[in-house]
């Protein structure tokens, strides 16, 4: 059965599930799931994961995401986009860019951010986008998010809108930073565009068009092996006793290794587990070989 990561350039009108939805019937696997929900008007990097690969989707939600967004000054919607409903119109100020250039460090570095209505956090066990729908708004607490980096980018765009780079951490929105930069010029702002450029290590570069994949003679080539997912950490080969182990569940007894967590290979090269050294003990935190 296949199994692997395939990065998907998402196209607009799309949303992440309905990728998997096609997925499932092009490698004929029903356990496909995506990291990093993108929102159907947006497009770009969406890292999905097939067959046993799925094991790995849990860590692939955290760690830094970088996006490029088109913010439009001078519009406040109910969804913080404009795809959603006028709610006010402002005057862009005629030195909004050098306003905008000034502002942008006060977003960077570790900020508060409310979660927008429109989204899929929940409270109460409701999500927030299904009380929305019904009118009905409720008071959502800030969360704490890191913008590692957010660059005012040269390019033409229509009058009153500008070109983002933003890397931030998990949970950011980025409507809702469009959102919080027109309300602190004064003039209102939401987001008229976004692509995601890089998210789980994995760029634009590594992306395939949806069309390609469905149209491939074998899609099945197109997949990446689950363990480039943990590149950054150290590889460390076993030996046949330790791989029939770590096969078992059981843990190695490693004196000389570092704490951290280690890629596991069996002797013949196949990638076994995600596994964590502590104090002279190497344990499986997740294993990847197929049973």
């Amino acid at each position: 059965m296949p199994s692997g990561i395939i990065i998907i350039d998402k196209p607009q009108d799309w949303t992440s599930m309905d990728v998997c939805a096609r997925l499932r019937g092009v490698f004929h696997e029903k356990r496909v799931g995506h990291a990093g929900t993108l929102d159907p008007m947006a497009t770009g990097v969406l890292p999905v994961f097939v067959g046993r690969a799925t094991r790995a989707v849990q860590f692939a939600e955290t760690g830094e995401k970088e996006y490029l967004a088109q913010l439009r000054l001078g519009l406040t919607t109910n969804t913080q986009d404009i795809w959603g409903e006028t709610l006010e119109t402002g005057d862009v100020p005629a030195d909004g860019e050098a306003r905008l250039r000034a502002l942008l460090p006060r977003f960077t570095g570790e900020i508060d951010q409310v979660p927008p209505m429109y989204s899929a956090v929940k409270i109460g066990g409701k999500k927030l986008y299904e009380l929305a729908r019904k009118g009905v708004e409720v008071e959502r607490k800030a969360r704490k998010i890191t913008i590692y980096s957010l660059e005012l980018l040269p390019g033409q765009t229509p009058e009153g809108d500008f070109r983002l780079r933003v890397r931030c951490s998990q949970g950011t929105y980025i409507r809702t930073l469009c959102h919080d930069l027109g309300q602190a010029l004064g003039c209102g702002g939401c987001m008229a565009g976004l692509q995601r450029t890089e998210a789980c290590g994995f760029s634009l570069a590594d992306a395939h068009p949806l069309d390609e994949v469905v149209n491939a003679s074998d899609p099945a080539a197109l997949l990446l092996p689950v363990d480039k997912l943990f590149r950054d950490r150290p590889a460390l080969k076993l030996k046949t006793e330790g791989e029939r182990k770590v096969r078992n569940g059981a843990a190695l007894k490693t004196p000389k290794l570092t704490d951290g967590e280690y890629r596991l290979y069996g002797p013949d090269g196949a990638f076994l587990a995600l596994s964590r050294a502590k104090k002279g003990v190497l344990t499986t935190v997740k294993s990847f070989y197929e049973v």
